[in-house]
């Protein structure tokens, strides 16, 4: 097995640093057991601080080391110059006495001045990392890791361990920025810790760039799942015998803003479990803010949460406590504040953007549900629709469980892209576009979503474009005329039953005609353009 890591750029660089260690047995279950992940981690934060993984050591048993024995099956891991690779298989015991040859290697290469670093997790000073260990004492390089029993024999075998820590409450990301931040300390290198996915490109994920982590899109998007979730339960709960799940769907509207405030720490904090916990903590205390007030409160929860984190990891705080006091303490004040400030004015504002639209549906239905149709393709080519339109069927459907703007995202969005790949399987311009209309369709009515499907029709033709406008003003004004209220992302046969009540049959209409009305213009467009070509042949009169 060989484990391919994006190292690019990372040959080279300054410090080397020697990982070594095992699964141990409260490790393998906080990311001990996922050697990739935490090789990621590891080479990303080294990166960013200008160091390089140039030696691994690593046994990964088939369990915690609190219950295998010594014929349990393991694997011994080593770094071959670029890729961490598994030289050897067998049990426990027989894995311990090659991982020893390794360990001997190592050694000589830190009494040779060849490795200036060590970072270990569950280590074996008495065992197979021994020597290893004996060579840190008598060179005393910086040492930085995990593990209760093994950081203990570490230190009293005399090893310069600038960082340690027992491995309960820490994540793979975590034990890498506090191995980095301590060995960066000592060096005196400029390092911030990588936010992002270290993979990429890990110098440029630094504090300063934390802002740039604050995507109203992709918390949104990803808070989706819920609300449907939500629509969902209030429309089985119209069905005969299953009024109890009324009481689910009000539990569901009230745990929105902390799914909303916990995915918001998360990304924003780069720091995982971490980030989750700190958000959920948040969101508790700021629930009455909605969705707006858990947007807002999470973000700040993953902003305290990453500084707190820095803050400790500078000042070689233990990883377990970095974690409460950044998971715990972040999100409480994020909590606190956002309960006495923050909700309050959130939902005032959430309760408003509903009042402005259901004011232009009572002004006149009919126009706010033309005009909305009309203008939902420019917002969602323009890039407005993630940043404005979706937050607003958000906020909509926390309030009732279905949204106006969800009914036109349907109708205009979704049947439109639907009736314009239809007629491109049918009677496509020309060969091959069938085969490329087809999957785009189906994910349309099948889930409700990837209404780009048809932006290859409608930029190459006017007419389609012009269709799809007119379809969707058509779907739009029959949403209005009926004050139809709905969603998008689901199948589009489920949509009529997830309306609101009594609506759902003029929801189909709604539908069908924006789909029907996309379908017969793109028919049209494409039949001028076959006989342009000369595809079909033109009758003389």
């Amino acid at each position: 097995m060989i484990i391919r890591l994006d190292l690019k750029g990372h040959k080279g660089m300054g410090k080397k640093i020697a990982f070594i260690g095992s699964s141990g047995g409260n490790l393998y279950k906080q990311g001990g057991n996922n050697l990739p992940a935490m090789m990621k981690e590891i080479c990303g934060q080294t990166k960013a601080a200008d160091m390089e993984i140039t030696f691994v050591q690593y046994i990964l048993a088939s369990g915690s080391l609190d219950n295998v024995g010594p014929d349990s099956p393991a694997t011994l891991y080593t770094w071959n110059g670029t890729e961490v690779q598994a030289v050897f298989q067998g049990t426990l015991t027989e894995v311990n006495v090659e991982a020893e040859k390794v360990d001997a290697k190592l050694a000589k290469k830190i009494d040779d001045g060849e490795i200036d670093g060590v970072m270990f997790v569950s280590a074996s000073p008495d065992g197979a990392n021994r020597q290893a260990m004996e060579a840190c004492v008598r060179t005393k390089i910086p040492m930085a890791g995990t593990g209760g029993s093994g950081v203990a024999l570490t230190q009293n075998m005399g090893c310069n361990v600038l960082s340690a820590s027992g491995t309960t409450g820490t994540t793979n990301r975590t034990r890498a920025v506090a191995f980095t931040t301590a060995l960066a300390k000592y060096w005196k290198i400029k390092y911030m810790p990588v936010i992002g996915n270290t993979g990429e490109n890990a110098a440029s994920k630094a504090e300063g760039n934390i802002w740039k982590r604050i995507n109203f899109r992709g918390i949104m998007m990803t808070s989706l799942p819920a609300f449907i979730a939500m629509a969902l339960c209030l429309a089985c709960s119209k069905i005969p015998g299953c009024g109890s799940l009324s009481d689910v769907f009000d539990t569901l509207v009230n745990s929105i803003p902390i799914v909303i405030c916990a995915i918001a720490a998360k990304q924003v904090s780069g720091l995982d479990e971490v980030g989750v916990v700190a958000g959920i903590v948040a969101g508790i205390l700021a629930v009455d803010g909605g969705i707006l007030g858990g947007l807002i409160i999470g973000i700040l929860a993953g902003v305290l949460a990453y500084y707190i984190s820095v803050f400790c990891f500078r000042h070689n705080v233990p990883g377990t406590t970095v974690n409460i006091a950044s998971g715990g303490l972040g999100g409480l004040a994020a909590g606190l504040v956002g309960k006495f400030l923050i909700a309050p004015v959130a939902l005032w504002i959430g309760n408003g953007i509903c009042s402005l639209i259901n004011m232009c549906i009572d002004y006149n239905a009919l126009l706010a549900g033309a005009v909305a149709g009309l203008l939902i393709w420019p917002a969602i080519i323009g890039g407005v629709y993630h940043a404005a339109i979706l937050p607003i069927v958000l906020l909509e459907m926390e309030e009732m469980g279905f949204s106006f703007l969800g009914a036109i995202d349907m109708t205009g969005l979704v049947m439109v892209s639907a009736g314009i790949t239809l007629a491109n399987i049918i009677l496509p311009k020309q060969k091959g576009e069938a085969a490329v209309a087809l999957p785009g369709c189906i994910i349309n009515i099948c889930f409700g979503t990837f209404v780009e499907a048809s932006y290859p029709f409608m930029f190459s033709n006017k007419i389609v474009f012009a269709g799809a406008l007119a379809s969707a003003t058509v779907g739009g004004a029959i949403v209005g005329l009926f004050n139809v209220k709905g969603t998008a992302y689901v199948p589009a046969v489920l949509a009529p039953f997830m309306a609101n009540e009594g609506k759902g049959p003029a929801f189909a209409v709604a539908m069908i005609a924006a789909m029907g009305c996309a379908f017969a213009i793109t028919m049209a467009a494409n039949v001028l353009e076959r006989k342009k070509s000369g595809k079909i042949p033109v009758k003389k009169v």
